[in-house]
């Protein structure tokens, strides 16, 4: 699992690549501390890389989203591939995210 931020158009852009599964959350979690902590711009997560999240991923991808709320940003979601798609309808988080074409 890598995990890389860029600043991209005012906004932070995460780039999720590999699987983030049970094993590889913890890192992403540290990975993805510099988004927690911003304070000035929405967020993008891209995952058209990402081939799998497990419940363990989907609690980083919320607690991103919670922290960025209470600042007043939003986070969108970009390049989520089919089998992602499923498993964001059927816990019910395609409805908290938002989400890009792309």
């Amino acid at each position: 699992m890598n995990t890389t931020i860029k600043n991209e158009n005012g906004r932070q852009t995460v780039y999720f690549e590999g699987r983030l599964d049970t094993a590889a959350a913890p890192q992403a979690n540290i990975d993805v501390q510099p988004v927690m902590d911003n304070t000035e711009s929405d967020i993008i997560l891209d995952c058209s890389q990402l081939q799998y999240i497990s419940s363990s991923g989907l609690r980083i991808f919320l607690s991103i989203l919670k922290n960025a709320k209470s600042k007043g940003h939003h986070v969108y979601i970009r390049g989520i591939n089919a089998d992602i798609t499923k498993v964001f309808k059927m816990t019910g988080f395609f409805n908290l995210f938002e989400f890009l074409e792309g």
